[in-house]
């Protein structure tokens, strides 16, 4: 393998597929992105086992070839050479680099093992502007469970019934759910998809408003743009019957300032941090005390109005939990519906246009 390309592209290929190759893998593989030089282009791969990134650019290829060198080392290399032109040679299994006075010779190894990205035979497909795609990422994936023992919880399970787009994730801790009311985006959609792929899709280089495709089989999800595709297994498992674990009712309703509860809740984390992030909330008739605690630092008291509905309750939350729900939220008031102190309360924006978005959050122990 002997070729030259731009610097930039370089560094573009290589921040996109990196994000799947994990330094922590036990697998060398899985911790590689494969270099594979064709025919005036090169094409960077990282794979994880479950999800696979890829993109191609020109180049100017003199010998073909293939090979795998550690993701961590050459993303934190590209980033730091000057611009211009990259020189990629292999010399004895060892890669080559040279960028300007740069001259580097990095350990790599054969690409043969490197998992091919597996054919999609596509049997269902949804189509959604990348800004609309993005949205409902970000309104759920920040309650994926990060615990692997549940590898099903890992995702976020896409629904489609020809209206109806309904997004869901969940840690068991935290439901997090968007609902979009958009008929002829696609044919009937049932799948868990990793988090990791859908943030690839986030960061795909497409504009705004540019349509996606998101093309599944019945194991497997693919989506391509232009030079650039993801692939990814869709997770196995049954998830949960989210729709039973949403209150029904509610007995009580605090509608406070998003932007100020935001605002108070960051300030508090600052001691919560301490103690799993319990934050205590105090209903009264007009206000709301937010309080936290920490045995070696003090103790944090804010207050935010709010408009209550037989609001007089005291609870506790992970104020983290809080935060990034309240964050993904829209408009600009945010209502806290519960029950009792020991009992799911869901929060969601006051406003009902566009997308729903809502979080279910446990509540934790007050002491």
């Amino acid at each position: 393998m002997k070729l030259n390309c731009s610097r930039k592209d370089l560094v573009d290929a290589i921040a996109f597929v990196s994000p799947v190759s994990g330094s922590r893998s036990p697998n060398p593989v899985f911790q590689s992105i494969r270099f594979q030089a064709e025919s005036g282009q090169l094409r960077i791969t990282a794979c994880n086992g479950e999800v696979w990134a890829e993109r191609v650019f020109q180049a100017n290829v003199e010998d073909t070839g293939s090979l795998c060198i550690q993701g961590k080392v050459i993303q934190d290399l590209v980033t730091r050479l000057p611009d211009g032109v990259v020189n990629l040679e292999i010399n004895e299994q060892n890669l080559e680099l040279r960028a300007g006075a740069s001259d580097w010779k990095l350990m790599s190894f054969s690409a043969d093992g490197f998992p091919s990205i597996p054919e999609v035979e596509p049997s269902s497909k949804l189509t959604l502007s990348h800004t609309e795609l993005t949205e409902a990422i970000d309104a759920v994936a920040y309650a994926v469970a990060g615990d692997e023992a549940r590898q099903v919880l890992t995702g976020v399970m896409m629904r489609y019934n020809g209206s109806e787009l309904v997004m869901v994730a969940t840690d068991t801790h935290r439901l997090a759910v968007t609902r979009l009311i958009k008929e002829g985006i696609g044919s009937s959609v049932n799948a868990v998809v990793p988090e990791k792929a859908l943030r690839l899709i986030k960061s795909l280089p497409v504009a705004g408003e540019e349509i996606i495709s998101l093309e599944f089989d019945d194991a497997r999800l693919i989506v391509q743009v232009g030079t650039t595709k993801v692939v990814a297994q869709l997770l196995a498992g049954i998830f949960p019957d989210w729709e039973r674990v949403v209150p029904q009712q509610h007995t009580r309703t605090w509608t406070l300032d998003r932007a100020e509860l935001i605002e108070n809740l960051r300030r508090v984390q600052i001691l919560a941090r301490d103690s799993a992030n319990r934050v205590r909330f105090g209903g009264g008739t007009e206000s709301v005390l937010i309080t936290a605690r920490s045995e070696e630092k003090g103790e944090a008291k804010e207050e935010v109005p709010a408009l209550m509905e037989n609001g007089e309750i005291q609870i506790a939350f992970n104020g983290e939990y809080v935060l990034q729900a309240v964050g993904q939220l829209s408009g600009d008031s945010v209502v806290a519906q519960m029950t009792e102190p020991g009992r799911a309360a869901v929060f969601r924006p006051s406003s009902t246009e566009g997308a729903e978005r809502f979080c279910v959050i446990m509540p934790m122990a007050w002491n």
